[in-house]
């Protein structure tokens, strides 16, 4: 990406000056006659380095540069300031104003080059930092998200099994169901510490034979609960053949197919039915189906359902901001898969998920939210 360069100074022929030192550089050069102006139009400049004039009228660079690093959303950006005075007096003003380097007039090419290579370096830093920072917020949101559900279901379970007119012979059951929620929980913190762990911000897959028919049942058990405070009702198509063997990481896919039923709950209307469906497509291509009978996701909001925070507004009362189905997207590419969501031939939605049944190994797929 170019990088973004704005010149303040008060005289233009200064700026036709760096232009041409610069020239042979991938720069994008911008010029403000003042330094209140630049501040007044920083939105549409966005620039990554400020070279700023010292000796101006009105209001000088040294007190332009401070008021730029009080401002948040700004004061990352680097400041090179010019100057013809080069005494130990002035220097220190600009360094206590927040400058982060200084080059002296009449400009010497090398050194220009040299100053501003350096400063759009530690920016790049900064921006990289920053990313990562975020990409680990967003992994936390996002496994907080997770583990609602499945301590929603234990939480019921619980209340369930502590009643004492609890059917016996449903007793065992249901705390096969509790375990199997706890166990989820458990693998959502491992994951949390391995990202915490992990310098990188990315998880790697860990890949396993997987019987998916087993794994798409053990998720509906796990919402039977759930579904049932909605008289919803989950059914399972299941595969005509046993699809055995199929490489996956059975722990991050779990996650996929819980935020997909969890959503389908959430907008079903009572007494309806969500479908969870298994199907080989091919000897080398598998799809899983996710259907309800909710009010169904507008066409415009198709592709922005699995961007970060960007779920829209499809039923009124109903949370829809979060990173679930980004994270969804997410896991299924990382498998070199695809995830996409159709109207259903009724009414509802269909989330269809296509998979390999195999991976290629030429790649090493890593998971992360940042953007490509």
């Amino acid at each position: 990406m170019t990088a973004k360069i704005l010149v303040i100074d008060d005289e233009p022929d200064n700026f036709d000056v760096v232009d041409a030192l610069l020239s042979q550089e991938d720069y994008q050069l911008d010029y403000a006659a003042n330094g209140l102006d630049a501040i007044a139009a920083l939105e549409g400049y966005n620039p990554d380095l400020i070279l700023l004039d010292v000796m101006m009228p009105d209001v000088d660079g040294v007190e332009i540069c401070r008021r730029l690093k009080r401002m948040p959303k700004w004061r990352a950006i680097p400041i090179i300031m010019v100057t013809a005075i080069s005494s130990k007096d002035n220097l220190a003003r600009c360094l206590g104003a927040g400058a982060d380097d200084f080059i002296g007039k009449p400009v010497n090419g090398l050194e220009l080059r040299a100053r501003v290579k350096s400063m759009l370096r530690l920016k790049h830093q900064y921006d990289e930092l920053q990313g990562l920072l975020q990409l680990r917020e967003d992994l936390v949101k996002m496994i907080l998200h997770d583990v609602r559900n499945p301590l929603s279901g234990l939480l019921l379970g619980l209340e369930l099994l502590r009643s004492p007119n609890y059917p016996e012979a449903k007793r065992l059951h249901r705390l096969e169901t509790v375990y199997s929620l706890a166990k989820s929980v458990q693998t959502i913190v491992e994951d949390l510490l391995q990202v915490t762990l992990t310098e990188s911000g990315q998880l790697s897959l860990n890949y396993d034979l997987v019987d998916l028919g087993a794994l798409v049942q053990s998720c509906l058990t796990r919402f039977e609960a759930i579904a049932g405070q909605k008289n919803l009702t989950l059914v399972s198509q299941p595969p005509k053949t046993p699809l055995t063997g199929i490489e996956l990481d059975a722990a991050l896919f779990q996650r996929v197919l819980d935020n997909l039923i969890s959503n389908a709950i959430k907008f079903s209307p009572p007494n309806t039915k969500i479908t969870l469906a298994v199907a080989e497509l091919s000897p080398e291509q598998l799809q899983i189906e996710v259907m309800d009978l909710g009010p169904g996701v507008p066409e415009e909001l198709r592709d922005k359902i699995f961007e970060k925070y960007e779920i829209g507004t499809m039923m009124a009362n109903i949370s829809q901001i979060g990173l679930g189905l980004a994270f969804c997207k997410m896991v299924v590419e990382a498998h070199q898969g695809t995830i996409q969501v159709h109207p259903h031939p009724t009414q509802g939605s269909v989330f269809q998920i296509t998979l390999p049944r195999r991976v290629s190994r030429n790649s090493s797929p890593k998971l992360s939210l940042t953007s490509p």
